[in-house]
């Protein structure tokens, strides 16, 4: 992994506290294990409670993680953030993120909604890609083309709980060799990490193989509440100077293109729907925005790409990454699924993504960043976002 030029870094650093309780009962119907910790001026919580169980039998599990004034909700069942609840500038709690209630509709759904994502996030090209003189042929799921790693994903798979702490929560994954077409075992290991500014994924992955590896996280945030409409009065600002055009069936064309002069130049807060419809081909061909953002380098210290805002709320986040691009995605397509928690209609629009990433079809743009793993090797890298509100 390279690194890359310096912007502003965000360290989301756990305070140090001390553990003072520890509770864990049992019941027929319920299990519930509790961990706390106070320090700082704050508390931190875990709470595990039972979600549901898939038709194979195979039972599901919801993390609560509490620290401060924030709390969300994690599954097992494709590592997904069904919930994220930050203080709005009065004080009250707002969900962020789309979700939903049961088991069942996160089944049913196909649009990737709060999930872990591999093992190549994103779409390849006409289904296929050449790895060390041998060619690996995928299922096409997205028309001619592959995507979010196949029609049975890392977002249909129970994560094992690796560890479970006080705002922590570490789970993992064995991908077989062959599994959706790729090579090797991969062996995937994400940290979720709950402080009083925000949530922290940590990635890590090892193969024993040559393989592909693109690991990111499918959260569709909507800084008004999950349930509150379309985000297009929302503002967004990404702190990137180039994107990738993409042609048919949104595969990139191997090409990168100054933002300037364009709707995709959103170096300046927007809103997102200020010229979400405008004649500009990209925008027509994909609905909206649907495209991969060109970040400044790639590896060591997250660097600080986005922010967003609601007037509504008073809510801002704020975003870094490691990963060299992000996939800014405002929800195109969003009709068709459940209904989300509480029966929100989620619509066209309702929640927009920064999908962190490595470029969409690298493994066929020998130009791009590269996403190959090898033996020996730790694929490593950190996503992590920050609230406030004013």
């Amino acid at each position: 992994m390279r690194s890359g030029g310096k912007r502003d870094s965000l360290a989301f650093l756990s305070k140090r506290e001390t553990l003072w309780a520890f509770i864990n009962t049992e019941g027929k119907r319920d299990h519930k294990s509790a961990f706390w910790r106070e320090g700082n001026g704050y508390m931190s919580m875990t709470v595990k409670t039972p979600f549901g169980v898939l038709p194979d039998g195979r039972a599901v599990e919801q993390y609560t993680l509490r620290t401060g004034g924030l709390s969300c909700d994690i599954l097992t069942y494709g590592g997904a953030i069904r919930a994220l609840r930050v203080p709005d500038r009065n004080g009250s709690l707002v969900d962020v993120l789309l979700g939903f209630d049961t088991l069942e509709d996160y089944v049913r759904q196909d649009k990737y909604i709060g999930a872990l994502v591999g093992r190549f996030a994103n779409r390849i090209g006409s289904a296929r890609f050449s790895l060390e003189g041998a060619e690996y042929p995928l299922a096409a799921n997205n028309g001619l083309n592959h995507l979010h790693g196949g029609i049975l994903g890392f977002d249909k798979q129970i994560w094992a709980v690796e560890e479970a702490g006080t705002g922590t929560l570490t789970l993992s994954l064995l991908s077989p060799d062959g599994q959706e077409g790729y090579p090797g075992n991969l062996r995937v290991r994400v940290t979720y990490t709950l402080t009083e500014e925000g949530l922290t994924l940590r990635y890590h992955a090892e193969t024993d193989k040559t393989t592909l590896c693109n690991l990111t996280n499918h959260a569709y945030f909507n800084l008004s509440g999950h349930n509150s409409g379309p985000v297009t009065d929302q503002t967004i600002q990404i702190l990137a100077d180039a994107y990738t055009p993409s042609g048919p069936g949104s595969i990139p064309m191997g090409t990168v293109a100054d933002v300037t002069g364009t709707p995709m130049d959103l170096r300046r807060p927007s809103a997102i729907g200020a010229q979400i419809d405008s004649p500009f081909p990209q925008l027509r061909q994909a609905g909206g925005y649907d495209h991969n953002w060109v970040l400044d380098g790639c590896g060591g210290t997250p660097r600080f790409f986005a922010r967003a805002a609601s007037a509504v709320t008073g809510i801002t986040m704020e975003a870094a990454t490691t990963l060299p691009g992000v996939q800014f995605y405002s929800g195109n397509f969003l009709e068709g699924c459940p209904a989300g928690k509480g029966g929100a209609p989620y619509g066209k629009r309702w929640g927009f993504c920064l999908e962190t990433q490595f470029f969409p079809d690298s493994p066929n743009k020998p130009q791009f960043p590269s996403c190959v793993l090898h033996p020996g090797e730790a694929w490593e890298h950190t996503t992590a976002y920050r609230f406030k509100s004013v």
